[in-house]
Formats: C-alpha cells, structure tokens, sequence
C-alpha cells in the first residue's frame, strides 16, 4: 500500500495533504474531508483503514490558507487555550463557504486525485467530518457528475439563517447523502435536522439522516474529549456500507 505526504495545488495555495493507494487497482476514490482540528495522526488513521478496504484516499489540509495543517490539541482541556484555539480556526472554517472557497479548492482536489496512478476514473464519494461534512455537502451540490455521494458525521452548521446556507443547494445533488448526526449538537440543532430533511425530501435526494444517541458533536475522533466508541463504530458501519452501495 502506498502511503505518503503530497502537495496539492489548490485555489488559493497548496493543500498538504495525505494520500493513501492499495496496491494494484485502480480502486474507486474517497475524499476524506477532515474536522477542524487538522491533518494529524487520527486522519490518516482513518484514511488507511478506508484504504483497507479497497478505497484510494485523499485527505487534503482543507485549512491550508491557515499554514499549519495540525492544530495542538492539547490546549483544549483550558478554557483559555481553547476559546485561543478556536479563535484563530473559526474565521479559517467560516472563509471556506465564502467567496466559493470550498468549491474552488475541491475541484482541484478533484483534478490531482484523479491524476494519481491506482486511482479509478469517475465520480469519487467524498466522507466529512464536522466542518467536513457540511464542506463536503457544498462540494456534492457543486459537483454533481464529479461525487457519487457524501457521508457526513456530526457535521456542523448545515443550516443557518444566510442566504449561502449549505442545505440551501441540496436541488443539484444526483447522487447518494448520508448523515450521522451528533445527539444533541449545539451545531445541528434537532430543528436544523428536520429543516435539512425537508429540504432533502422536496429535492428528491436519495439520503438517510440519522441520529446516534448519546453521541456528541465529534464523536469519531479517538483523540479529542469528544470520542464516543458506539458512534465510532455505527459510523464504520454506516460509511463502509453506502461505500459499498454506490461501489
């Protein structure tokens, strides 16, 4: 199995990103959209384990305007480290639904995976995480013929008041959706689901909305206060089966 760190030219920059290839293929492409907390150990975890199975993976530095593609962690257990580190995320988070910035860098994503020997041509599936997943939304609703579906775990602000709201766009999406909401998530309120569902349903969309009790906002990620082992388990589950659907 190929692994290693690649650079990828982006819309604004260069993404660092990590690239995982099983050996012989081509293997159909999975994105691997990741949280705020950046490109470290437990993303490239997660990305070999989707390699395991058959995937080629791509996890870009989605924040890469911001330098660092790691955050440290381990302020986050102060409360002034903490509101420190979310400090200098948040406008990097929020810049990437502005000004097209998601969909600009994902079709370059797109591009360069695409390129990447041991990689299947066709529509990849892209999986998201927190921030990722909303981001990943944004990029199936802008590249419908590019991404076959999107998996999106305790994705957060998928609905919001603005007019550039991520459900907003759900009416171009072909493919499949996927959501694992986190159980009483301060960022995708029970209300916010079910305004993300109705608009899922009047476009049609082909999708499965679910909410993994007891479960909070984070609940993958086995490096943050968040983890929550039954979570990590059923998203395994529910990931490597829509995987396997649209194979």
């Amino acid at each position: 199995m190929r692994k290693e760190k690649v650079d990828v030219p982006a819309a604004d920059g260069v993404a660092d990103s990590y690239l995982v290839v099983p050996d012989g293929g081509p293997h159909p492409g999975v994105l691997l959209f990741m949280d705020a907390f950046g490109l470290r150990p437990r993303i490239e975890e997660m990305a070999d384990r989707i390699a395991e199975a058959g995937y080629a993976v791509l996890a870009p530095n989605l924040l890469y305007r911001g330098g660092s593609s790691q955050i440290d962690l381990s302020g986050l257990t102060d409360p002034d480290k903490r509101g420190e580190i979310f400090g200098k995320i948040m406008p990097l988070i929020q810049g990437l639904g502005t000004d097209n910035a998601i969909q600009r860098d994902a079709e370059k994503y797109l591009d360069f995976f695409a390129a990447q020997e041991g990689v299947a041509q066709g529509p990849v599936v892209i999986t998201g995480y927190c921030m990722g997943g909303t981001n990943a939304l944004r990029v199936i609703e802008a590249f419908p013929e590019r991404v076959k579906a999107i998996a999106a775990f305790h994705a957060g602000g998928v609905v919001t008041d603005g007019p550039d709201s991520a459900h907003l766009g759900v009416g171009s999406i072909t493919g499949e959706v996927y959501f694992g909401h986190a159980d009483q998530d301060h960022s995708m309120s029970a209300e916010q689901i079910k305004t993300l569902e109705a608009a899922l349903d009047e476009a049609g969309v082909t999708y499965r909305s679910e909410v993994y009790e007891g479960a909070t906002h984070g609940y993958t990620m086995t490096d943050t206060a968040a983890y929550d082992e039954a979570g990590e388990k059923r998203h395994w589950e529910n990931l490597f089966a829509l995987l396997e659907r649209v194979k």
